[in-house]
């Protein structure tokens, strides 16, 4: 993970070096940064958060009401060891053999993590957005959650109706059912840290390429603003060295005075776009708006309609025309 963590800001680093100088270039940028982090991750990582419940898969070999491969009758062995007087009791039938069942079962966890891990691999490189990792990861989780639940519930409506049925269905069937889906229930509670590894991984993709659109947009604003500066200091020195005598310094006084109001406007519209662009994020994973997510819309409009009126002030506008003249005068 610290590898692959180390990979992704190294070409994160190497990326941003590159010149950018149109959005399209920015996009180019992003697809390259995208599917490099994507190969990185690799389904290996699940391995890791995985270890708990392979522990618990093999603790489930030694709790089984009869023999089990290998082992034979390892529950029976460990109660002698524990109570060296204990005999076992002589029974006139052979419980059922379930041992295959949590293995079936964890198997199906680990193809269900898979399948999740392609999905949030086309689903990123697609549309880089945390509402898209969580809502693959939540369905993901909730099927294993329901296999492992349901397995208890039948296993204790067998009981139910195995008590009717006499001994040998309630201690050769039933028990034993329910003995290892109580199991199974315990391995697809362990199992769900593989899950949220994936998401943390595939997380780490989405904060990369937010703060390479951040970055972008940061030094654009900056680049504008220096170069305005930049005009405003060689019209600034050419007025008092006479070279434009149809300039007055009144006239670059003014434009100084109005630069303020003009960078905070670009800092405003910055924010704005990058509320635009989350929101459109949030709108991609949603199936439909709820009155909170309409509520959001109005707040968003509204912020968009005040730098819409800063853009009609008389004084802003008279600003623009100032510095518009700089540029068509040099």
């Amino acid at each position: 993970m610290l590898n692959t963590n180390s990979a992704q800001q190294s070409d994160l680093r190497n990326l941003s070096r590159r010149p950018d100088t149109t959005k399209n270039s920015l996009e180019e940028r992003v697809d390259i940064y995208k599917e490099t982090a994507l190969n990185n991750i690799q389904f290996s990582v699940i391995i890791k958060p995985s270890i708990i419940s392979l522990v618990a898969l093999l603790l489930s070999f030694f709790l089984d009401l009869s023999t089990v491969p290998i082992l034979g009758n390892i529950t029976v062995k460990i109660a002698q060891i524990l109570f060296p007087k204990w005999q076992p009791v002589t029974e006139s039938f052979t419980p059922y053999s379930f041992w295959w069942l949590p293995v079936v079962v964890y198997i199906i966890f680990v193809m269900v993590a898979y399948a999740a891990f392609k999905k949030l691999k086309k689903e990123v490189m697609r549309t880089p957005a945390s509402e898209t990792i969580d809502k693959i990861v939540s369905a993901y989780t909730t099927i294993i959650d329901s296999i492992s639940m349901t397995l208890p519930l039948i296993g204790a409506a067998l009981l139910l109706i195995s008590i009717r049925l006499g001994e040998e269905v309630f201690l050769g069937l039933s028990v034993p059912f329910e003995v290892k889906a109580l199991i199974v229930l315990a391995l697809g509670k362990l199992f769900e840290p593989v899950l949220d590894q994936l998401s943390l991984e595939f997380q780490n993709v989405v904060n990369h390429v937010t703060d390479m659109h951040d970055k972008y947009y940061s030094k654009l604003q900056l680049r504008n603003t220096q170069s305005i500066i930049k005009q405003l200091s060689i019209q600034q020195s050419n007025s008092a060295a006479g070279k434009l005598p149809e300039l007055s310094l009144k006239d670059l006084e003014a434009y100084k005075n109005v630069l303020g109001q003009t960078s905070q406007i670009s800092k405003e519209l910055l924010n704005n776009f990058n509320a635009i662009q989350t929101l459109l994020e949030k709108i991609n994973g949603m199936q439909n708006l709820s009155s909170e997510k309409v509520e959001e819309l109005k707040i968003l409009a509204q912020s968009i309609s005040t730098a819409s009126q800063s853009l009609g002030d008389e004084k802003t506008l008279t600003g623009l025309k100032y510095l518009e003249s700089i540029v068509v005068k040099k």
